[in-house]
């Protein structure tokens, strides 16, 4: 009996190391069966940790990082864009299914053993598996971006009560084409979230030269004048007019137009009948007198060339029948400068015989705003392709280089207490 009692003890004690060993056994696989259920410690899920979640918190994990809004960026605007306003769809099942994999690949036992002995099954990324609705992204940008943030330039406008222009405002327009990808690539990031957007920038256009003409009338208006004033203008590059007649306070009829005493602008006609007979290789005198009739208005220089180019007595009805031709029928020049100069011809025309505007023109000079800027007209036209109304009707007779050397003269005619006092160099 005495020999058996220390026996028993041993084996009592063995059994408990036994019956402890099988309980930590148990213990262990139970919580490893508990630990398999969820994803193991360094597992990336589209960039996103998962490790240690199960199915459901992962996947809540995933909507959170991928279903932030994006930043847009709108000039000085900024917009939220919510993922799922512009179609874009994790595919969360098929990345998860992916995970659940990597959970359960290894075998039980195995993946049992490696956890007693601390052996993890390492840091493995699950890429991004995710879409876009088609043609939902390209939606939302042209209804809720461009319809609201681009911007079309505006002209300079008048600015009421003030001989002013309001500036014009440049303009922007998104570029869709090229603003989709860029969302796209910044919604399957995890921190580049932020996008701006590409748009095209426009300069203003020009003013209307409808524009201009209200600002036209309106300084008449606010200058109170209670004059007859006539104006003729035409925008060069895109044959727009503006062409009104005013008498204190009421705009008048335009056709016929009103003749008005031409004075020294006469020489710009006489200028285009003196190119017409000039030729190759003019004499030194008369290109002399030329440069002195427009850049000076001298009245000698005039009288010298019609005299010597054309019919010493009727020069001045040999420039009037130019102009006819040119179909300019209200400009005429009926004697020469000089004092005394007999009066050739009494001229009527359609615009001096207006019944509704009682002023004293000179008899032997006239012409009206819209023939003078027509003939103007004609010499850029002439200048610029060669062609136009003075190519037309003179052929051969006048040059591109002739019409160009009258533009030059014009030009080289400043006078800073005219109209030039007015307007910005180079106008």
């Amino acid at each position: 009996m005495s020999n058996r009692g220390p026996f028993l003890i041993i084996r009592l004690i063995s059994l408990a190391f036994i019956g402890l060993a099988a309980a930590l056994f148990i213990f262990q696989v139970k919580r490893y069966e508990g630990a398999r259920l969820l994803y193991p410690q360094g597992l990336s899920v589209a960039g996103v940790p998962v490790g240690g979640l199960d199915r459901q918190a992962a996947e809540d994990r995933l909507a959170q990082a991928y279903y932030l809004p994006v930043e847009l960026h709108y000039g000085q605007d900024t917009i939220l864009l919510y993922p799922a306003e512009a179609g874009f769809e994790l595919d969360v099942q098929a990345m998860l299914s992916a995970a659940d994999q990597e959970r359960t690949q290894a075998p039980f036992w195995d993946g049992f053993w490696d956890s007693l002995r601390g052996v993890g099954s390492g840091g493995n990324e699950i890429p991004l598996q995710a879409g876009f609705v088609p043609g939902r992204l390209r939606q939302y940008l042209e209804n809720q971006v461009a319809a609201r943030y681009d911007r079309p330039p505006s002209a300079a406008e008048p600015y009421a009560g003030t001989v002013n222009f309001t500036p014009g405002r440049q303009g922007y327009v998104l570029d869709i084409e090229e603003s989709i990808p860029l969302i796209q690539q910044a919604m399957r990031s995890l921190h580049s979230r932020s996008v701006n957007l590409p748009l095209h920038a426009s300069p203003p256009p020009r003013a209307p030269l409808q524009n201009l003409e209200v600002l036209l009338k309106q300084t008449i208006s606010l200058a109170g004048y209670d004059g007859l004033l006539g104006l003729y203008l035409m925008d060069l590059q895109t044959a727009e007019e503006i062409h009104f007649l005013y008498q204190a306070g009421e705009y008048l009829p335009t056709d016929p137009d009103i003749s008005f005493t031409a004075s020294s602008t006469i020489k710009i006609p006489i200028m285009v009948s003196i190119f017409r007979r000039l030729g190759e290789n003019p004499d030194p005198a008369v290109v002399q007198r030329l440069e002195r009739m427009i850049g000076k208005s001298d009245n000698v220089a005039t009288d010298w060339l019609v005299q010597n180019m054309m019919d010493p007595f009727y020069g001045p009805l040999e420039v009037t029948a130019d102009m006819a031709t040119l179909g300019l029928e209200n400009t005429f020049w009926a004697g020469y400068f000089y004092s005394g100069a007999p009066l050739l011809q009494i001229f009527q025309t359609p615009a001096n015989l207006r019944t509704d505007v009682l002023m004293t023109r000179d008899p032997y000079n006239q012409t009206t705003p819209s023939d003078m800027g027509m003939l103007l007209v004609d010499i850029y036209q002439c200048a610029l392709t060669g062609g136009g109304n003075l190519a037309a009707v003179f052929p051969s007779e006048i040059t591109q280089a002739e019409c160009q050397t009258m533009i030059d003269y014009l030009i080289a005619d400043r006078n800073p207490r005219l109209i030039q006092a007015g307007v910005p160099d180079g106008t």
